[in-house]
């Protein structure tokens, strides 16, 4: 007779180990009985007492009790609700050193992943404030009964539970500080069990909060939204159905970024993909102009292209730059940009990067430079292409250093591509998250 197999309880007590190394989740690495062991709350160097949290085939799971031997990196998180809050995994580590640990991910993934190694280490881009730098978010709300309010923040770690928050200390202090506020106002609407999220976006100036709604609002819960709104400077948008359905509660507001190096400023809606720290995106668009050194002869194709956030900067300098993008949307914002800031030497097209790229218009050109910056899973489908365009000279921006590494090993092994320079961009500083750049040139 089958039945599904029952998972060992994992021993109670409190168990010793000493962390050999952090994983790419911010858990200090041990190894208990030689069993690699993931800890939460614990760093590399340090002796420390755990309690198991789980205990699985391959590897086991704790969570800190107490350190005997603190590493010289341990720092006090400023959040009071760290450790229980999900949105935050490294605030006890000092920030230089999470800089550190994140570079030290990104070159361990090109060892084990691509089989590469970069020639040079480029200086890592920091935030000159590393906190209070979020500008977009996707908070849950839950209407708690057994706690008589309702719940704004970030999941609980490890939970899909809303954790209870007073304020956060990495979002924009606009909404960092309004938590309670708006855990108030969502409790005094007639569907206050049926709004599950609140979705943050904010430009150099504004902040939109959207509001996810299972059931349409009352006039009373209009007015009361209206009010808030007005006396805590923010722009509530509504979205009953799919991303599609979002609209103003009142008026419609533009959303702009400016990146003034390349006087260039870019609209966008509250929905659409942005970055979430302003000084990091103004950093990399300069950092990753530089490393691929658009020329006025240049043909230079810019994938996953999103709004122009790298396209129109290179627009000042090349003779040409094609932006692709999969969302069309997207793609009609950044024609609509490419307008306003007078860029007429950038193309747009609508295009899935992971189908059959080979009737695409754009891929009858031939371009000397390439720009990617596509999502977590990569950009695997349309290395194929780069070489056969006759492409000298890549930058790739990657918010996962495993799916870089992948495509990094092909790049060099397949296609003949040298791995010139990589390093690290902490966009998300107190998070485990790694954000990285490369420069790869045929040859």
């Amino acid at each position: 007779m089958g039945g599904r197999r029952r998972r060992a309880r994992p021993p109670e007590g409190e168990f010793d180990a000493v962390i050999d190394s952090v994983g790419h989740d911010g858990r200090g690495v041990a190894r208990v009985d030689g069993k690699a062991t993931f800890i939460h709350g614990a760093l590399p160097g340090e002796q420390v007492k755990f309690r198991y949290l789980q205990r699985r085939r391959n590897h086991d799971e704790g969570q800190v009790v107490s350190v005997i031997s603190a590493s010289p990196d341990r720092v006090e998180p400023r959040c009071a609700h760290y450790g229980v809050c999900g949105g935050c995994s490294l605030q006890h580590l000092d920030s230089a050193a999470q800089v550190s640990a994140k570079q030290g991910v990104l070159l361990d993934n090109f060892r084990q992943i691509g089989r590469v190694a970069p020639d040079s280490i480029l200086p890592p881009l920091v935030n000159d404030e590393p906190w209070g730098y979020r500008r977009k978010a996707r908070l849950g709300v839950k209407n708690v009964t057994r706690k008589e309010k309702v719940l704004v923040g970030f999941r609980e770690r490890g939970s899909s539970y809303v954790a209870d928050l007073a304020r956060c200390e990495v979002l924009h202090p606009r909404v960092g500080t309004l938590l309670p506020a708006l855990s108030a106002l969502i409790e005094s609407l007639s569907i206050n069990n049926r709004v599950p999220q609140i979705e943050m976006a904010m430009d150099d100036d504004r902040c939109v909060l959207i509001l996810r709604l299972l059931e349409p609002l009352s006039g009373e819960d209009e007015q009361a939204l209206n009010r808030f709104q007005q006396t805590n400077d923010v722009v509530f948008y509504l979205q009953p159905g799919g991303p599609d359905s979002v609209v103003p509660l009142s008026a419609e507001v533009d959303l702009r970024y400016a990146l003034p190096d390349y006087d260039v400023t870019l609209s966008f809606l509250p929905g659409d993909f942005t970055q979430v720290n302003t000084e990091i995106n103004r950093k990399m668009v300069a950092r990753a102009l530089d490393l691929l050194d658009p020329q006025p002869d240049d043909q230079v194709l810019d994938l996953f292209c999103g709004i122009g956030n790298f396209t129109l900067p290179i627009a000042r300098s090349a003779n040409a730059v094609v932006g692709v993008e999969g969302d069309a949307g997207l793609v009609e914002r950044a024609r609509a940009n490419a307008e306003r800031n007078g860029l007429h030497n950038a193309t747009f097209y609508t295009a899935d990067l992971y189908g059959e790229l080979q009737a695409e218009p754009w891929m009858k050109q031939r371009f000397n430079k390439v720009l990617l910056d596509p999502p977590r899973s990569g950009a695997l489908q349309v290395l194929p292409y780069l070489s056969v365009m006759g492409v000298q000279r890549i930058v790739y921006v990657s918010c996962y250093p495993g799916t870089l590494a992948r495509d990094a090993g092909e790049l060099v092994g397949k296609y003949g591509y040298r791995l010139v320079s990589a390093g690290v961009m902490d966009m998300f500083p107190h998070t485990a998250h790694v954000e990285s750049i490369a420069l790869f040139e045929k040859g």
